[in-house]
């Protein structure tokens, strides 16, 4: 009798320890911006930004970080950055009804790879860059380039130096950088010099 305790007592603590390591599924249901919503690499409110968003959930975060631009999420996903395996990446479906350039919609995300995305069109995203259009349909994409310019392509169809490379500023914006920098930096107490 004592042996079948000491047999039970170490079946239950088997199965005690089998429960602790049974993983939870995280959530991966896409999120709606609200007005606490911030850029992942801007720290700015999404809400104050024009063109598509994406989120991206990573392994072991319960929140997504969202991206101001989707060009922004899909250089994330291919750079070395991650701090997590990507469970999940959603975009603004433009083509959807209510989607416009300034507020691009709640509750049409979309998964990043099932997109067709327009790249090269006369439209900026949120933080001035140029931007890769996400439409759930290839006719609504389609539709786009007759009215704004640029090509369709798919996720796995962008290339890395579509989404890595600098963008240029114009001459004349690099100019007034310069000059605002050198006004400020002029308007500096010198310290140094008394």
């Amino acid at each position: 009798m004592r042996i079948s305790l000491r047999l039970a007592l170490f079946v239950a603590a088997l199965a005690l320890l089998s429960a602790c390591k049974e993983e939870v599924a995280q959530s991966t249901t896409p999120q709606d911006m609200t007005p606490e919503t911030l850029g992942h690499y801007c720290q700015m409110n999404l809400l104050e930004h024009p063109g598509p968003k994406a989120q991206v959930f990573l392994e072991g975060n319960a929140a997504p970080l969202f991206f101001s631009q989707v060009r922004d999420a899909v250089a994330y996903m291919r750079g070395p950055e991650q701090v997590a395996p990507i469970l999940a990446v959603y975009v603004n479906d433009m083509g959807e009804a209510g989607a416009t350039w300034d507020r691009p919609g709640d509750g049409n995300w979309i998964a990043a790879d099932k997109a067709f995305y327009v790249l090269g069109s006369a439209r900026a995203g949120g933080m001035g860059a140029p931007e890769a259009v996400p439409f759930s349909s290839r006719e609504r994409a389609e539709d786009f380039v007759l009215a704004e310019g640029g090509r369709v392509l798919t996720l796995a169809d962008i290339t890395d130096d579509m989404v890595l490379a600098p963008v240029q500023a114009g001459e004349d914006q690099a100019d007034d950088a310069d000059a605002d920098f050198d006004g400020r930096l002029r308007a500096l107490p010198n310290k140094a010099g008394g």
